[in-house]
């Protein structure tokens, strides 16, 4: 029997329409400094600069816009843009959680499996949306992480005692969910969503244990698949 993780954000529920909301927002609150792509840019770079030192979410989105606007007026950042800086970041905090087509059913069709919950960012906001969702229950273990990484699924995996070849991990993220799991040796399935990270792009690997979905409902028909030939998707 499968062992079958999901990612949370944008996989089962909505996330990345939120930050492309508000980073429209903070154009426009930076408009005369630079042009929209250039501030866009500028937001990027330091977005992934940070990344080791705030990790993933709204937290370190937050401090890289205050301090992407700091960079772009050269210092010159009135209190009163701080404050609307800090209040976009308290509402995307506060955003209802909003699940994504097919979720409840899928997860429904595969209670037969053990299902893991595997998501990545600040563990308040996490923990929050989890509890929101009303999903929590539908799951045999839930883990948050601040990173993806092979070394991260392995301890996963250590601690449930599931063999990588026994475990398939779903999400939208080929560098966070895919790319790690198939180099454990476990299958993987990429559910796109049409707003991505652009840090999170990557090419399709060439692997016979990778699928890519067109909907999370193809999902149970594939652990089908995997389940009677217990090698290939």
């Amino acid at each position: 029997m499968l062992t079958i993780g999901f990612d949370a954000d944008d996989t089962l529920w909505e996330n990345e329409t939120f930050f492309h909301l508000t980073q429209d927002d903070f154009v426009a609150l930076l408009a005369g400094h630079a042009d929209p792509d250039t501030i866009r840019e500028r937001l990027f770079a330091t977005e992934v600069r940070n990344l080791e030192l705030y990790g993933y979410g709204i937290k370190g989105f937050t401090l890289s816009m205050i301090q992407t606007a700091l960079e772009l007026t050269g210092g010159d950042l009135p209190g009163a843009s701080v404050a609307r800086l800090l209040d976009l970041g308290q509402q995307m905090l506060r955003h209802p959680v909003r699940l994504l087509p097919h979720v409840e059913t899928t997860l429904a069709a595969l209670r037969e499996h053990r299902l893991v919950l595997i998501t990545k960012g600040d563990v308040l906001d996490q923990e929050r949306k989890i509890a929101a969702s009303g999903l929590a229950t539908l799951f045999d273990r839930i883990e948050i992480v601040q990173h993806k990484t092979p070394q991260a699924y392995a301890r996963i995996l250590d601690r449930a005692r599931v063999r990588p070849a026994d475990f398939m991990m779903i999400g939208n993220s080929m560098q966070s969910d895919i790319l790690p799991v198939l180099e454990l040796g476990g299958h993987a399935a990429l559910v796109p969503q049409q707003l991505a990270w652009a840090h999170e792009h990557a090419d399709d690997p060439d692997d016979p244990r990778f699928a890519r979905l067109e909907s999370l409902a193809d999902l149970p028909a594939l652990v089908g698949r995997v389940q009677s030939s217990g090698t290939a998707v």
